[in-house]
């Protein structure tokens, strides 16, 4: 018999266990079993969907028209313009002009645009104010009426108008030609009238300042002038025009015509 004693009994795995099994001849033998392992099948990582955020459209640039009372800074804060009056200014500067002060109604500014480069001939140190006034649109004078020419009521002032009126008709005739005439004629009455002359016998007298009778006034009346042959501008431009077609001027007559 196998001698008595005590036997170790081994220990066990965590990872195997023992069994015994009898066998022939009383011999006892150790049968290791594999046992499954304890530790969890790994999961299988879940990749991450990278989320691109899509670019924001660029705003297209806008269109401002610049109104009665407008400033570039008063604009850029209404607008909301990064960068302020100036950065409006930087994006319009063609447009404007070398002082961002002076911006003008009706004037179309863009709102947004990529700056220009600078112009480098612009007054730099006005484009320096923090602000900028509204150029007063330009008013146009109004052409103001030709003032009425005034003229003395003497003989000098009646032969200078029947001159003025003789020129715009194309009268020949000098102020030493009508004058001397009408001192010949009338002694410069204008109400001066011949009552004994054959004219006078004829019921047609010779009246006014270069005694001219009825029917030759009336043929030889210039218009604008007042249809009476008393009147002295009308009577000597009415006897000018008579000489000028008899005479070729009233410069050229030196006695009774």
């Amino acid at each position: 018999m196998p001698a008595k004693g005590k036997h170790r009994r081994p220990k066990s795995s965590r990872l195997t266990r023992g069994f015994v099994a009898a066998g022939t001849g009383g011999a006892a033998l150790a049968l290791p079993v594999i046992g499954a392992t304890t530790a969890s099948a790994a999961q299988p990582a879940i990749a991450k969907a990278a989320v691109t955020a899509p670019a924001p459209a660029k705003k297209a640039p806008a269109t401002y028209t610049v109104v009665a009372g407008d400033s570039l800074a008063k604009i850029a804060e209404e607008q909301s313009v990064s960068g302020g009056w100036k950065k409006l200014y930087n994006d319009n500067r063609r447009n404007i002009g070398a002082d961002p002060s002076l911006i003008r109604p009706g004037l179309k500014l863009t709102i947004g645009a990529k700056a220009k480069p600078a112009d480098r001939t612009a007054d730099t140190g006005r484009a320096d104010r923090s602000e900028a006034r509204t150029a007063p649109a330009k008013k146009t004078p109004a052409a103001k009426p030709a003032k009425a020419k005034a003229y003395s009521n003497d003989l000098d002032g009646w032969i200078k108008e029947s001159l003025d009126v003789m020129a715009k008709h194309g009268i020949p005739g000098t102020y030493e030609g009508i004058h001397r005439n009408i001192m010949r004629e009338s002694s410069g009455n204008p109400l001066a009238i011949n009552n004994w002359d054959i004219n006078a016998v004829n019921g047609t007298p010779s009246k006014g300042l270069l005694q001219v009778i009825d029917p030759t006034f009336r043929a030889y009346h210039v218009p604008g002038t007042p249809f009476d042959s008393y009147d002295p501008v009308a009577n000597i431009t009415a006897a000018c025009n008579y000489a000028a077609a008899r005479y070729g001027s009233i410069d050229n007559v030196n006695g009774p015509y």
